[in-house]
């Protein structure tokens, strides 16, 4: 999938167009791959045509990257367009065809190019710019950090790609575990470096197979207990191997951060021990080193999920035990189906999906009429409704709710007329547009919507895509004094690109008794594993049970409804 959609994204650069037939067709190849229920590995040329979107010459493809790890075609795109100007297209206005003619035209080929471009007022001159434009492309890698000496790479891009590889160690023999840590671990929302750990009694076996993966760019150094190399993005993953016996101490000190080690080594210091990536020791005697618990038992302090051990707090002994966890997740509030334009699979497969993952009900929140080509019309929700009650009939182990995902205008205004809004049993509303407006318009618009009675949650607050699109500018403060006074909850957003309320935002809400919504925003059966990814960004939040939502019963988030509607 990884190979596929660097291909779409290559040949969109290099036809000048995201729309291009050669980039929507392994799109389209991306897509039909994810709805098969079966592996890729060992199908003939002849079973990969017949899976849906997959045509003769990217069957050709995915059968060249099972045999020799790579791609002719791709080979030749990374060399046409290196990494530093692949980049680029994550800044709102460059395209693939502004990106071309910025390239013939100024020579701009990364981040250091473009902004000289910029300064020198270059960038202006290019056909459908502009001065305006010019400003607002520089605003935008300002507010994406890319312009920033320590460039951090999206959750979104690392955690695949960290996972990836240590699925891969995992299957090399001699290793016990393979765990990705540092700030994948941590759940942050950007990643320095990737560093897996790895349990294993044959570490040379270990540094063979890391050096020669495919994701492995440039080696930059191989030693007894670490490989490390880039990738061709740019990102540096160390692999760092230990003893199985050892392997608590080294998830502990490589998951971090610094400080948090830091503090846990003083307190170590303070009872007369050592604590280092070999354990805790008391003089040459281990204490505690296979896992993490025994650790921080031995150091009188409760077990801290990886998720909280940033901040003042996190090597005290605080109670985490009301902390929310995925297994208290009773349902999802946020929830698509192809009803939806942009979402991929049907009602019966996402109701079914939802069964599988556990939940006792579900909220299908497809997308309002405003929003141009994915939204629906009255029409269409009247009949999604009786399909959703037809077969919420028939299912007998969850709940489907009839809901809606409104979209919120400049103004505030919502989708659909205030009678014909009360008739979802629950309401999502959620910025899709009008991302630049000021922070005071923004703001209004957010507490206009929040005073209609249909709305129930305020989904992805700010509208970011983490690396990609900023968040819109809004008064935080403000925004979460609307939502208390309202009844109206807070969506934390389990897309890695979203994670949308940020963790901070919801600390906040907590504090001021707010409810939050985990979601998942799924379109497709495989994005219910958003859910995890929610529950973990919460958890940095330090999000309690008692504050989420979909954590209580869907009586309780019925009558929740019905009261604010009444």
């Amino acid at each position: 999938m990884r190979m596929l959609a660097e291909l779409a994204k290559l040949t969109a650069l290099d036809e000048g167009s995201a729309q291009s037939f050669k980039a929507r067709a392994y799109q389209r190849a991306m897509a039909g791959i994810e709805a098969y229920p079966g592996e890729l590995g060992g199908l003939t040329k002849r079973d990969l045509v017949d899976i849906s979107g997959v045509g003769d010459a990217t069957a050709s493809k995915l059968l060249e990257l099972e045999a020799t790890g790579k791609v002719a075609k791709l080979e030749s795109l990374r060399e046409k367009y290196p990494a530093p100007f692949v980049e680029l297209i994550k800044i709102p206005g460059l395209g693939p065809k502004t990106l071309k003619t910025l390239r013939d035209r100024f020579g701009v080929e990364d981040i250091d190019s473009l902004m000289d471009a910029i300064s020198s007022k270059r960038l202006r001159e290019a056909p459908g710019m502009g001065e305006k434009t010019e400003e607002k492309i520089a605003r935008a890698v300002e507010r994406l950090g890319l312009d920033s000496e320590e460039r951090r790479a999206p959750l979104a891009e690392a955690h695949g790609l960290a996972w990836a590889i240590a699925r891969r160690l995992s299957e090399v023999e001699g290793v016990v575990e393979a765990v990705p840590c540092g700030s994948i671990r941590r759940f942050a929302e950007t990643v320095g470096d990737v560093v897996i750990v790895v349990a294993a009694t044959s570490p040379a076996a270990v540094h063979e197979t890391a050096a020669a993966l495919p994701e492995a760019a440039e080696a930059i150094a191989s030693e007894e207990a670490k490989t490390s190399f880039v990738t061709r993005a740019g990102l540096q993953v160390d692999i760092r191997v230990a003893p199985p016996e050892q392997l608590g101490a080294a998830l502990l000190r490589f998951t971090g951060p610094t400080d948090h080690h830091a503090a846990l080594r003083q307190r170590a210091g303070d009872r007369g021990l050592t604590l280092s990536e070999r354990g805790l020791l008391d003089g040459d005697r281990v204490l505690a080193s296979k896992t993490e618990d025994a650790i921080y038992e031995a150091l009188g302090l409760p077990f801290a999920p990886p998720t909280l051990r940033e901040g003042p707090d996190a090597a005290s002994a605080g109670d985490w035990r009301d902390l929310i966890t995925r297994d208290r997740i009773k349902g999802d509030l946020h929830y698509h189906s192809d009803r939806s334009g942009d979402g991929r699979s049907t009602l019966e497969q996402m109701a079914r999906a939802a069964v599988e993952a556990g939940y006792s009900y579900v909220a299908f929140t497809e997308h309002g009429e405003d929003l141009a080509i994915n939204g629906s019309s009255r029409e269409e929700m009247k009949a999604h409704r009786d399909r959703i009650r037809r077969l919420d009939a028939e299912m007998e182990e969850i709940t489907l709710l009839h809901g809606c995902e409104l979209n919120i205008g400049p103004d505030g205004s919502l989708d659909y007329d205030p009678e014909f809004r009360l008739g979802f049993d629950w309401c999502v509303a959620s910025i899709h547009s009008h991302f630049d407006l000021p922070e005071e318009r923004q703001t209004a618009r957010i507490l206009t919507a929040l005073q209609d009675p249909a709305v129930n949650a305020v989904g992805h607050l700010t509208g970011r895509y983490v690396g990609r699109r900023p968040g819109v500018d809004l008064d935080i403060d403000a925004v979460l004094e609307g939502l208390a006074v309202a009844g109206v909850a807070l969506e934390v957003n389990g897309a890695l690109d979203r994670l949308d309320a940020s963790s901070e935002t919801a600390r906040a809400a907590v504090e001021r008794g707010i409810d939050l919504s985990i979601a998942t925003d799924s379109h497709h059966v495989s994005d219910l594993v958003r859910m995890g990814y929610g529950v973990r960004y919460a958890q940095r939040g330090r999000v309690p049970a008692d504050r989420v939502l979909n954590a209580r019963p869907v009586e309780e988030v019925l009558a929740r409804a019905a009261a604010r509607r009444g």
